[in-house]
């Protein structure tokens, strides 16, 4: 039976911070470390949430829809559309020949025409965009087109396209210690490669937008959009008009996971486009089938590993090799490898190191962003590698990943970062491995298993060490705008979107927090690029800890003000002064005085008090130089670890998740409920990412798998029969992040891997543990069977 999960006590958040003295909280406030419930928590469940395809249009509005390539690589040798535009309702149609300012939209380098230009890089890039007077007629309006292309060669392969040295970008190396000769002098060489699937995003709501057409040269965007101020960039530059002429505008998206960073924005410069080009509000949605098609994925990886141990299993040298297959263009894919490579150790020491990472093109789409960007593809390389140890000089995997933990002697990178709170990560996994129980439950699964020839067990406990940072530094800051009405009311804005991980939740309680206000009294605005300007992406788990200080910068200057306000109009002892239970008090005791919210707003706008402010956050500490592979890209380090049971059909490859258990570190949490949720979310996609969600592409580079008929996400048959999350307390963020709170988005994802492990462990039963067996993931059954089959006739056991 699925036990229910577990929420820890509300702790005092404020441990370990200086200078940040904890408010007292007023009776059913919500403060910043409570759990409070989503701030569109009701809007969800009774579907009151506006989402882009909610939003009321103009009658004369117009629906875009878009032709796509047929062709993964070659030359547009006809590209006739003259009956696209007769066709029933259209308006407008449009080619790359139209686009007025700037045609090539990268969002980093330069490759990614926002239409093709001659030759055609992948099958579903955009060809034209046809507006109509509605959805229907768009959609029929597109294959009225008539396209030749000269097909040509294409490359889909990106292990070939690394040995040929083609690269979306330069390849990069880090290096730690005299690598070779650890690998000479080492007792045993363990060697092995590895393949790592991609994922969809598969976001509940697609990729859309709505564009209006505003005063003088301007357009108005609404977006479901990880990246607002990236998009209004390329708007603007794509129509030739100043940045200030366009506003873009983010309530919620329904789901983004670093699919709509960088790949929200071609679908609003196309609105755009149109939206000026007829004076005529637009809206363009993409159906499910042309979303998979046409946007990038999670990059699969080929990676090799080559790893000096000795004789009781701990790494003396690494000679890591990974191999991002980008798809036609840069995106996001240098600072992904780059991710991969940073995380190829994962939680251990790799001794002297070499790693390399490249960044293989191929005519498939340009694949981007997602839940861990890269980092969940390195760490592959390093739990592959602790059972392979394990399996080699005959060792429980659990045993031997411990031995090569960072530890004090050993507590620095392969890129040359100290790591931080290295006895939280091994309190955490001991912690672990008490709750679950994990040796009587290994003595049971191997006495299971030796009476088992079909159906084996398999256990693993895997550490997650995560580093939370934009590793490109410019993009860790953050902007706030805060307004208090004279009501008593507070507006809080940010740079940050939500996608439905709470993020506006959290700065809501933030804002609350300095204030002494409970909850109800502040509301989030939408993000707006006329609100707070030049903002980063919600990404790179990096939400809450900058956008987060950025509004408690804000909620301090304000505070602040009213104390100087109050200290002079009432005479109160400035030193004294907190906010607290909805009013300014001073002093202590018999001697305490109190001013209500309500009244201290109203006398501060009478006194001609500003009651307006904004906040700004940059995070301190953070560099890495790529000339010499070395630095603290990472402002700090987030844990995890997880055990996973799993029962396997050896000879139908088929297998069942019984039981999880999970310990998460998030410092002080700013909302343990939310923080729950998002280790149990990130826990299954994981799992899903390395278990059920298969891309498949045919010979001719076109993706065939397209929905969910054909690509399978976990459902709720897929949980664990028992489900064990708990965060780990008593261990504040040992940096001064807020609240000394840890990043939750991105490190749960890789928890998942505990259930890939358990797969191999159950494999590698059927050689009596002697030896582990290659299992590329996504580890479908088909790939278990098949793994399965390979270590009975390694072991000898073969029927």
């Amino acid at each position: 039976m699925r036990t229910l999960t577990e929420l820890p006590p509300v702790t005092t958040a404020e441990q370990g911070l200086q200078q940040q003295p904890a408010p007292t909280q007023a009776s059913g406030s919500s403060f910043s470390g409570a759990s409070a419930r989503h701030e569109s928590a009701i809007k969800h469940v009774t579907g009151r949430a506006a989402y882009i395809d909610d939003l009321a249009l103009p009658a004369d509005a117009l629906h875009l829809a878009v032709g796509l390539s047929a062709v993964a690589h070659g030359r547009i040798t006809k590209l006739d559309l003259a009956a696209v535009r007769n066709a029933p309702g259209v308006v407008d149609v449009i080619t790359v020949a139209d686009v007025p300012g700037h045609t090539d939209i990268g969002p980093v380098f330069p490759g990614d025409p926002i239409m093709a230009d001659g030759e055609v890089l992948y099958a579903g890039q955009v060809l034209f965009t046809v507006a109509a007077s509605s959805h229907r007629a768009a959609r029929q309006a597109v294959r009225q087109a008539v396209i030749e292309i000269d097909e040509m060669p294409a490359s889909l392969d990106p292990v070939a396209a690394a040995q040929a040295e083609d690269f979306v970008r330069p390849t990069h190396q880090q290096l730690s210690g005299e690598w070779e000769q650890a690998l000479t002098e080492a007792t045993h060489i363990v060697e092995g490669d590895q393949f790592v699937g991609g994922q969809e995003h598969f976001y509940l709501e697609g990729q859309a937008c709505v564009a209006h057409p505003t005063e003088d040269e301007g357009v108005m965007v609404h977006t479901s959009n990880q990246h607002p101020s990236e998009t209004q960039k390329l708007v603007a530059e794509v129509l030739g008009i100043p940045f200030h002429a366009v506003t873009v505008e983010t309530r919620r998206m329904g789901g983004g996971f670093g699919g709509k960073e960088t790949q929200a924005s071609p679908w609003a410069c196309l609105a755009a486009l149109v939206a000026r080009r007829t004076g005529r509000s637009c809206r363009l949605r993409l159906a499910r089938s042309e979303d998979m098609r046409v946007t990038g994925k999670r990059h699969p990886f080929h990676n090799h590993y080559r790893l000096g141990v000795d004789e009781a299993g701990v790494i003396q040298g690494s000679d890591i090799t990974v191999i991002g297959d980008c798809g036609y263009s840069p995106d996001l894919s240098d600072a992904i490898v780059d991710r991969a490579m940073f995380h190829s150790d994962n939680a251990y020491s790799l001794g002297a190191a070499r790693v390399v990472g490249h960044r293989a093109r191929t005519n498939t789409a340009s694949n981007t962003a997602f839940r861990g960007f890269g980092g969940p593809q390195g760490m592959m390389v390093i739990e592959a590698a602790m059972e392979d140890i394990a399996r080699r000089v005959g060792e429980d995997p659990l045993t031997v990943r411990k031995r090569n933990f960072y530890r004090l002697d050993r507590n620095v990178t392969h890129y040359g970062q100290t790591v931080d709170q290295i006895a939280l990560l091994h309190e955490l996994v001991e912690n672990l491995e008490t709750s679950s129980e994990y040796w009587r439950r290994r003595e049971e699964i191997r006495q299971f298993n030796a009476n088992n020839p079909i159906i084996r067990k398999g256990l693993a406990l895997t550490p997650v060490k995560f580093g939370i940072s934009f590793t490109a530094q410019h993009l860790n800051q953050a902007g706030a705008l805060l307004h208090v009405y004279t009501d008593g009311s507070v507006m809080i804005n940010h740079g940050g979107t939500e996608m439905g991980q709470g993020l506006h939740t959290k700065i809501c309680q933030v804002v609350a927090r300095e204030l002494g206000l409970d909850l109800e009294r502040v509301r989030i605005t939408a993000t707006r690029t006329d609100k707070v300007p030049n903002t980063s992406p919600t990404a790179a788990s990096s939400g809450a800890d900058l956008n987060g200080q950025a509004a408690r910068d804000a909620a301090l200057k304000l505070k602040n003000r009213l104390f100087d306000f109050a200290a002079e109009h009432y005479h109160f002892d400035r030193e004294a002064m907190r906010m607290e239970d909805g009013a300014l008090v001073a002093g202590l005791g018999e001697s305490e005085q109190r001013i209500v919210w309500g009244e201290l707003v109203q006398t501060a706008y009478l006194s001609r008090i500003s009651l307006s402010e904004k906040g700004f956050y940059a995070t301190p500490l953070i560099h890495y130089d790529r000339a010499t592979g070395n630095g603290r890209p990472f402002y700090y380090f987030a844990f995890g670890a997880a055990v996973a049971e799993v029962s396997v059909d050896t000879l139908s490859g088929e297998y069942q998740v019984d039981r999880v258990d999970i310990l998460h570190d998030v410092g002080d949490s700013l909302n343990p409920a939310i923080d729950i949720g998002q280790v149990e979310g990130g826990f299954i996609q994981g799992m899903g990412w390395l278990t059920s969600e298969e891309l498949r592409w045919n010979d001719k580079g076109q993706l065939i798998s397209q929905g969910p008929a054909t690509y399978k996400i976990p459902t709720y048959g897929d949980l664990p029969e028992t489900f064990n999350v708990r965060l780990m307390e008593g261990h504040p963020n040992s940096m001064a992040s807020i609240y000394r709170s840890k990043a939750v988005g991105e490190p749960p994802f890789m928890l998942g891997m505990s259930v890939w492990c358990a797969l191999r462990d159950a494999l590698a039963s059927l050689s009596d543990y002697r030896q582990s067996v290659r299992l590329d993931t996504p580890a479908t059954p088909e790939r278990v069977m098949a793994a399965a089959k390979a270590a009975r006739e390694a072991a000898g056991t073969a029927p």
